[in-house]
């Protein structure tokens, strides 16, 4: 700025207000055009002084055992979306599967927690980082971050399909979860939307509903149990709660020689890799888990880094996907 004050014959404050474009400064536009063409001939670039972000430590805390997360790609998948989003960011990460003594006193800013968990271990999530971010806890404390998937509509999205598709009687095969630490079965919100909106048609039938675990074997289990006990009465459409029990579904009808979707449609929830390529491709409703990890790296940043304290809940929206497992029926 000196070089460019002596070159148009002004002061250097001068110079400096007027690159900076000072509201309150009151010069002719003549000696701003001196100042700027001087700025040009000279070179002068303007440096922002940018203060890097710091790189954060994070505890990824997974419900789930390792065996147990590589058999259910939702809660890895959301995993996955955290971490990517941290090493893009350069944070630093852990990981910690289900038992919370694992963390041997590693110093951290913040956790993302990805699944359920009790009050007792809310309690010593909290005593370890007072920063933390839920993912896919619908009973995390109000003044935490969370996100979640917005399974009340993904449940209606599908029955709204099955319903328009003509069908009248839907059964819907669901899983039952309880956290490490209790035996207390957690209300699945797919269920509780199941039942509302079927009510609400005047169409819920308790004995079409069947529940056991988010997995392709309990699936089986229950869709033959299913064919066993309604035999030609079996309902014409089913609510899978998650991909793997819709893929288990699939293979006990076409075990039983049922056809799909002739006689039954199926849609699952999830759209994991696997949905496109079983047969007949499965009809589902895609639900953003990588997004979901990777928008908790975010809310730890806002909170960490730009010192945001109000907690924030997100709801990311899902799709319905349409496959020949639900497509037109013959019944």
């Amino acid at each position: 700025m000196k070089d460019i004050a002596e070159k148009a014959n002004v002061s250097i404050a001068t110079v400096s207000r007027v690159l900076n474009h000072d509201p309150t400064l009151s010069v002719g536009e003549d000696l701003k055009k001196r100042i700027f063409d001087a700025a040009e001939l000279l070179g002068y670039k303007k440096h922002w002084e940018k203060k890097p972000k710091k790189r954060l430590r994070i505890a990824i805390v997974q419900w789930y055992t390792e065996s147990e997360e590589l058999n259910d790609m939702y809660y890895y998948a959301i995993r996955v979306g955290a971490e990517k989003k941290m090493k893009d960011k350069q944070h630093e990460y852990t990981r910690i599967f289900q038992k919370l003594d694992k963390k041997n006193g590693q110093k951290i800013d913040g956790i993302i927690a990805i699944g359920k968990f009790s009050e007792e271990q809310r309690k010593q999530l909290q005593q370890w980082s007072s920063t933390i971010c839920f993912v896919d806890d619908p009973h995390s404390p109000p003044t935490s971050d969370a996100v979640v998937a917005d399974f009340n509509q993904a449940t209606i999205s599908a029955l709204a399909h099955l319903t328009e598709e003509g069908h009248t009687k839907i059964g819907t095969l669901v899983g039952e979860e309880h956290v490490f630490d209790s035996s207390e079965v957690l209300v699945d919100p797919r269920y509780e939307r199941f039942h509302s909106y079927m009510k609400s048609k005047g169409l819920f039938e308790t004995k079409y509903c069947y529940k056991g675990s988010f997995s392709v074997d309990s699936g089986y289990q229950m869709m033959e149990k299913a064919i066993r006990e309604w035999k030609e009465d079996l309902p014409t459409a089913f609510f899978c709660a998650n991909d793997p029990i819709a893929v288990g579904a699939l293979r006990a009808l076409r075990d039983h020689g049922i056809e799909v979707p002739g006689r039954v449609s199926i849609i699952g929830v999830n759209d994991s890799s696997v949905a496109k390529y079983v047969s007949p491709s499965l009809s589902t409703v895609r639900v953003p888990t990588e997004l979901m990890g990777e928008t908790a790296v975010s809310l730890l940043e806002e909170q960490l880094l730009d010192r945001r304290t109000v907690a924030k809940k997100v709801t990311l929206a899902t799709e319905l996907v349409i496959r020949e497992s639900s497509g037109e029926y013959k019944w």
